[in-house]
């Protein structure tokens, strides 16, 4: 049994993969099965993925970008067709009994390689408004997989609403190893402030605006994204107030393992709303702040953000609202007010659903028992 895995190569494409592959193997566990990814080069997924004993191809990988750009012609007239014809020819060889598409510019190729070699192809999408390789690959995909209950664009009969695949050790954290791992103080409320699998810049910069008046109030575990972190710890440095240094936790990036202990410690969650993002903060249950990625394809992450905050879960401050006596009464307001964080604590449970992985493990095997049966 041979599964093909692709997506576009960022976290919130990968992770999902890495869910529903170990829960293809838990239900799964003979070795006639391989596992292998096709995408386009990137470090991040290949040292996460070469972890899950994925057969990694690397594909060559285009974009069309909704506005003028003269790389859009390289890429259409070029990297786009090389890569059609590569994943064909892997395709033939390798022979998978099934595609499983996360999206992103670096999942078409392999695709639609997929469609015109008649191999099954499921696919599964992350947010409320679909990007446009999805778009396109829904035409021909036999199932789909929804995060949101009103995804746009996708035909109904085909559609399947499991949730966003996540990795069911991120709900195994334990806050008194969350307090050791980072040196907490656990003296104040604790904020976990996050800006996605690749930090954020504005919410940076934001943080160090006001950073001692946030130590005084709270502790954070700030993640900064590596490419940002030596440039902010440093100036995290030169800032603040020496007595409140002892509640700042800064880190670049947590690994799955400090970052479920990190998920269990915080009090309420600040975080851009990728759909990764939103349904490991429901699924632990936490309270949030969503500040949408403004320039995101299709205002995904702003469709998010409210599609979560109308269950009652979240609090959405946009980019351009995001000043500081704003963001510091309702955070007060809100940590003040423990009913209302009570209620937010349950409405996100309500929403979150921990078994997306599984259910979609389970579509693909069933698929594929039936077909080898037939």
């Amino acid at each position: 049994m041979k599964i093909l895995f692709t997506g576009g190569g960022t976290g919130g494409h990968v992770y999902p993969l890495v869910a529903i592959a170990r829960e293809i193997r838990r239900i799964y566990p003979k070795k006639d099965l391989t596992l292998y990814y096709a995408g386009p080069k990137d470090e991040f997924a290949t040292a996460l993925l070469s972890h899950e004993d994925f057969i990694i191809k690397t594909i060559v990988s285009g974009k069309i970008r909704r506005y003028f750009d003269w790389r859009n012609f390289v890429d259409i007239l070029f990297k786009i067709p090389f890569g059609i014809i590569q994943s064909f020819f892997l395709l033939l060889f390798m022979r998978p009994d099934l595609v499983f598409t996360k999206g992103g510019s670096g999942s078409i190729a392999a695709a639609y390689a997929a469609r015109i070699l008649r191999i099954p192809v499921f696919l599964h999408e992350s947010d409320v408004v679909p990007g446009l390789s999805n778009q396109t690959v829904a035409k021909w995909a036999k199932k789909i997989f929804v995060s949101f209950p009103k995804t746009e664009y996708f035909d109904p009969k085909r559609t399947i609403l499991t949730g966003n695949p996540i990795r069911k050790e991120l709900l195994e954290g334990d806050k008194e190893k969350a307090a050791e791992l980072f040196n907490l103080t656990l003296s104040k409320p604790i904020l976990l402030i996050m800006g996605g699998s690749q930090g954020a810049e504005a919410i940076n910069d934001f943080v160090l605006s006001i950073f001692n008046h946030l130590l005084k109030e709270y502790e954070v575990i700030h993640i900064t994204g590596n490419k940002d972190s030596k440039e902010v710890a440093a100036e995290a440095y030169v800032v603040e107030e020496k007595d409140l240094e002892k509640y700042y936790h800064e880190f670049g990036f947590l690994n799955e393992e400090k970052m479920k202990h990190a998920y269990k410690a915080a009090d309420l969650i600040i975080s851009r709303s990728g759909s990764g993002s939103v349904f490991e903060i429901a699924a632990n249950g936490k309270p949030s702040v969503l500040i949408p990625l403004p320039m995101a394809a299709n205002d995904h992450q702003a469709k998010n953000a409210f599609a979560y905050a109308q269950t009652g879960a979240a609090l959405v401050i946009e980019q351009q609202n995001l000043t500081p006596n704003f963001f510091i009464e309702n955070v007060q307001l809100l940590l003040l007010n423990q009913e209302r964080v009570k209620e937010m604590q349950q409405a996100a449970l309500d929403f979150a659903k921990p078994l997306a992985a599984r259910g979609i493990a389970r579509e693909i095997l069933e698929f594929l028992m039936l077909d080898f049966r037939s």
